[in-house]
């Protein structure tokens, strides 16, 4: 196994912030690594030093000769005025990249709902970031670096990309590495860990799982160690604390040994053990919900639910972007009335949301962290212990120095950390989470969870961290085909599900296409029936005929003007030329009942 990248003592700084200090470390061929450290702590960073887009302020990277790197950047550099194909393929024929499997999958899952020919600067910031990914899958790269590649994907778009990633090369070649905040991603593909902190690199062998089975023996350790001190200290500032007459007669080498275990000792870390606020008491009955339908217009999106959640329930909703989780939140908590059926919620129900888009913070971006503490009760009782919110954001990872921070300038991990804080302060008995665990890192999601674990009120979770899903939550929902269906098997069972119906879906659209006289009444009405994935195939491969029929259109009549030109007398080279335009004709005529097929199915006049 050779090395492809080195990192030879390496040391970079931001103002204010070491990131890396001399730091030694190489990534060999076969090798998948997941990065993972606080929010800051250098891993993007690190990730930039890697792929040369950055130089360290000391040290060096070398690359292997001829190996090629892929980088997926948080942020891209595609052009928006070019089309969604061209970015992702470039100037590769449709022909080429078309017959490649690889390819294909990569386009199908990622870009299903995105037109090929759309400009970049039309797609939304999640199809934005699908294209740019699908553009570093599509590349024939020995190295791969990756950004949070599982932003805007769905969990059954995520589990793809894991797969992927697994099968991308063979055994012992190759080279992964990623930083992501999903768990469950890096114990699926990685081998290794990297944990990036206080400007050094700890690398760790195995996946999450075992990076923190690790870690925590490595604490043990440390922990004994530290023991172990603190009692040499105990000692020495005892010897010290003795009259000054006494201190004054002490060898010099005693006391500088007393004030170095001094400086050494590290200072107390923001730790998190918020185990819960007070809440009020809930009814037997929180939420129901009968025969429920939600439409917007003609679209229909969810259909006949019947659910009841009782106290103390703690359950998760599945499904794919735009399956209707969101709407399903919505009508469930009173914010949007059903089309059909009723929802009953609970007379004592006090409902604590927390929103993707952090909407409670919007209208406080002026003031600061201090000030928006302020306005909430000054202090709280947690396990009889009386606290003031400012207590309560330290132990949420806060530091006293960030409190008089403006809102508007705080980092997307602190903005999230702020809003979970002011759900909680509003002490709600029904807590409604959807992403809570965007932007946060794998440290301070498991304190998240820990909290969460805690929780005695009633929780409803839209995720698509499938830990984090699996941690706090009892029960697991899924949508599937506008329908709420309980999966008792958790999101394997929903996985399982998710791709029998993705199956059924593909052998129904292949063996019953429409008719021509469907299809052309289709075409007459504007209503084709087809959905995005499949208008998007459909005209990838009428574009590819059109630009062959205007290649071999004139190929017949340029066949029979090389006959008029012909020797008369030379009948084996006319038979072989009439052969040829009758087989060119032949093409013309088939391309061109494809081309008409294709036009009435996709409605084009």
């Amino acid at each position: 196994m050779g090395i492809l990248i080195g990192c030879e003592h390496l040391s970079m700084e931001w103002p204010g912030k070491t990131v890396l200090k001399d730091q030694t470390i190489g990534i060999n061929e076969g090798e998948r690594i997941g990065i993972v450290g606080r929010n800051g702590d250098g891993k993007s960073t690190l990730l930039d030093l890697v792929a040369r887009r950055v130089t360290p302020d000391s040290g060096e990277v070398t690359y292997r000769s001829n190996i090629t790197v892929g980088m997926l950047g948080q942020s891209d550099s595609l052009d928006d005025d070019e089309t969604v194909g061209h970015a992702v393929v470039g100037d590769v024929p449709e022909y080429v990249w078309a017959s490649d499997p690889k390819v294909r999958s990569i386009v199908d899952e990622l870009l299903g709902d995105v037109p090929w020919d759309a400009r970049i600067g039309e797609l939304s910031g999640g199809q934005r970031r699908r294209a740019d990914l699908a553009r570093v899958l599509a590349g024939d790269w020995d190295v791969l670096l990756m950004d949070e590649p599982t932003n805007h994907l769905d969990m059954g778009a995520i589990t793809w990309l894991a797969e992927h990633l697994k099968r991308r090369w063979p055994q012992g070649t190759g080279a992964l590495l990623v930083v992501t905040h999903d768990r469950w991603f890096l114990d699926e593909v990685c081998e290794h860990m990297w944990e990036v902190h206080d400007g050094v690199i700890d690398p760790f062998e195995g996946g999450y799982s075992a990076y923190i089975q690790q870690r925590v023996e490595r604490q043990r350790q440390a922990a004994a160690s530290e023991a172990r001190r603190q009692n040499i200290l105990r000692k020495e500032l005892n010897w010290l604390a003795h009259g000054a007459k006494a201190r004054s007669s002490k060898p010099k080498f005693r006391i500088d040994a007393a004030m170095a275990l001094l400086a050494d000792d590290p200072p107390v870390r923001n730790e998190v053990e918020l185990k819960r606020l007070a809440v009020s008491r809930l009814g037997k009955r929180v939420i129901e919900m009968k025969n429920v339908t939600v439409s917007y217009g003609d679209h229909v999106v969810l259909s006949g639910i019947d659910w009841l959640i009782g106290p103390g329930d703690r359950v998760g909703i599945l499904g794919e972007n735009g399956a209707g989780k969101s709407s399903l939140l919505k009508v469930m908590t009173g914010r949007l009335l059903p089309s059909k059926g009723y929802v009953k919620i609970g007379k004592s129900v006090k409902f604590g949301f927390l929103s993707q888009n952090l909407a409670r913070l919007a209208k406080s971006e002026d003031l600061r962290v201090s000030e928006l503490m302020a306005t909430y009760k000054s202090h709280y009782y947690i396990d009889g212990k009386e606290q003031t919110p400012e207590q309560l954001l330290e132990r949420l990872g806060f530091s006293r120095r960030e409190f008089p921070t403006f809102i508007r300038d705080l980092s997307g991990g602190q903005r999230r950390r702020l809003a979970i804080m002011c759900v909680l302060l509003e002490e709600p008995n029904v807590l409604v989470l959807d992403e809570p665990g965007n932007d946060l890192d794998t440290d301070m999601l498991a304190v998240f969870e820990d909290l969460l674990d805690t929780w005695p009120g009633t929780l409803i979770l839209v995720s698509h961290d499938r830990y984090l899903m699996e941690r706090v939550t009892d029960d697991q929902y899924a949508i599937l085909n506008g329908h709420l269906r309980h999966v008792p098997g958790g999101v394997d069972e929903y996985l399982s599900l998710l791709n029998a119906s993705q199956q059924k879906r593909d052998v129904t659209s292949a063996a019953s296409g429409p008719s021509l006289g469907e299809a052309t009444k289709a075409a007459a009405t504007g209503e084709t029936g087809l959905s995005n994935a499949e208008r998007r195939e459909l005209k990838k491969r009428f574009d590819a005929v059109a630009r062959k029929l205007d290649k071999v259109s004139g190929e017949p009549d340029r066949i029979r003007a090389l006959m008029a030109q012909s020797d008369p007398s030379d009948y084996e080279g006319l038979m072989r030329l009439q052969q040829q335009a009758q087989d060119a004709q032949d093409e013309v005529d088939s391309l061109e009942g494809e081309w008409l097929e294709l036009a009435e199915r996709l409605g084009i006049d």
